[in-house]
């Protein structure tokens, strides 16, 4: 099976990651994190990251394809959650998801990395389409499986790239 995962490169430096959560953040809106707010910590973003995978395939098993598509968005937005957190920002929105996604897609392109942030921002896209999904009750078997696949492709790619070592 061939993937459409873009090729590996070293992890992009803690302090650009941070400046972009923080520049994803100012343009949601959304408030810095509290140093005090452990329900709101990298672990439990992690947690939460893993337990959408793993719901998103046992619901596409079961043949429940809105709920797998849900889980799928839910497995890339803890993840962007994730990362964010572990640089200091805490998301409370899907516009603030949205945001900080774009921001490091930024990144990458800053980085002269353009293929990686088109791949990104295509994948967050499907992730959205999935979310939508959980809703219209339009998408076929194949479709959401193709983006399950690759939601998870995204949430890996995040964690080697942006996450702090």
């Amino acid at each position: 099976m061939t993937t459409t995962v873009a090729p590996t490169i070293a992890p992009y430096p803690a302090a650009d990651v941070a400046a972009a959560v923080a520049r994803g953040l100012a343009r949601a809106n959304d408030r810095p994190r509290p140093t005090w707010d452990s329900t709101r910590s990298p672990q439990k973003y992690a947690a939460l990251t893993r337990y959408f995978r793993d719901m998103a395939w046992e619901h596409l098993e079961k043949d429940d394809l809105l709920q797998a598509s849900n889980k799928a968005w839910g497995l890339v937005a803890e993840t962007v959650k994730d990362i964010s957190a572990q640089h200091g920002g805490i998301i409370h929105s899907h516009r603030g998801i949205t945001e900080v996604a774009a921001e490091l897609a930024r990144l990458a392109t800053s980085y002269g990395d353009a293929a990686t942030a088109r791949w990104m921002t295509g994948i967050f896209q499907i992730a959205r389409d999935l979310h939508t999904n959980f809703y219209e009750d339009d998408l076929p078997d194949v479709i959401v499986l193709g983006g399950l696949i690759q939601c998870e492709e995204l949430s890996e790619l995040l964690h080697t790239r942006f996450a702090v070592a």
